[in-house]
């Protein structure tokens, strides 16, 4: 089991939690062991993680499952659903952050790299982004919650034309979909994305918390339910000490120092 000591694939620097999903190895294909200690950190770290950074190292934010490596296992079956379960628990955490998550798309971001980023909050790719989801390429279905995070995204239709098509999309019709937040050059996405993590890492931590938990209720709440949730999130925003950190300094007409606030 991998403990908070052995943590090769993640970082967290000035609140940022930086975590490897693909390496230059294995042709920048998904990291399993990237997958299990990035879920170990989103558990262990807790209220010291600001915001969280997805990033590849190599060519591509991540090309896709080790298809070579399924190939070689003696139950494809068995060894494919060990990959998709650990996965599927780094998906998990992920979602139930209550920090925003940054995704920095450089090169292809194909099968489990695409489904990553269909889960992050903010998306920078570049001008030679490509994202694909490859699984009926080889046969396979989608996993990393695709087919639930993409008909969310860009709608029911175009979401099944996508994925029977395994269609490839360029940086400015993922923008125009919503998959991607935005392109910068291609040289520049590693370095934007840190940055706006760096950002939204001092960031006021609490509001955050509060939108991306009811964006989660909206999944399932009707809209007088919502207007309830709203009603006492916005309640308890504006007695916390990040919202009394707010309105103070609006008023003061000064800029608000939520690290402060957060640590009051």
């Amino acid at each position: 089991m991998t403990s908070i000591d052995d943590l090769s694939k993640v970082t967290l620097e000035e609140g940022v939690l930086r975590i490897t999903i693909s390496t230059a190895a294995n042709g920048t294909s998904l990291d399993d062991e990237g997958m299990i200690q990035g879920a170990v950190a989103l558990e262990s770290f807790g209220n010291d993680i600001g915001s969280i950074l997805l990033v590849g190292e190599g060519p591509n934010f991540c090309a896709g499952g080790n298809v070579r490596a399924f190939a070689s296992a003696p139950d494809r079956g068995e060894y494919v659903e060990g990959v998709a379960q650990n996965l599927h628990t780094f998906v998990r955490a992920l979602d139930a952050a209550s920090v925003p998550v940054v995704a920095g798309i450089h090169g292809w971001a194909a099968g489990a790299g695409m489904s990553l980023v269909c889960l992050a909050d903010i998306a920078i790719g570049g001008t030679s982004t490509k994202l694909r989801p490859a699984y009926p390429s080889i046969g396979f279905t989608p996993d990393g919650g695709m087919s639930w995070s993409l008909p969310r995204i860009v709608g029911a239709g175009r979401a099944r034309e996508i994925l029977l098509s395994d269609s490839i999309i360029g940086g400015d019709e993922a923008v125009r979909l919503g998959i991607l937040t935005r392109l910068v050059g291609d040289d520049e996405v590693q370095e934007e994305a840190a940055r706006l993590a760096r950002t939204l890492a001092h960031g006021p931590s609490s509001s955050y918390a509060g939108i991306k938990a009811l964006l989660r209720s909206s999944r399932t709440n009707t809209l007088s339910e919502q207007l309830d949730a709203e009603a006492a999130s916005i309640k308890t925003a504006a007695n916390s000490p990040i919202g009394r950190e707010g309105v103070d300094a609006f008023v003061e007409k000064r800029r608000p120092d939520f690290v402060a606030a957060k640590q009051a």
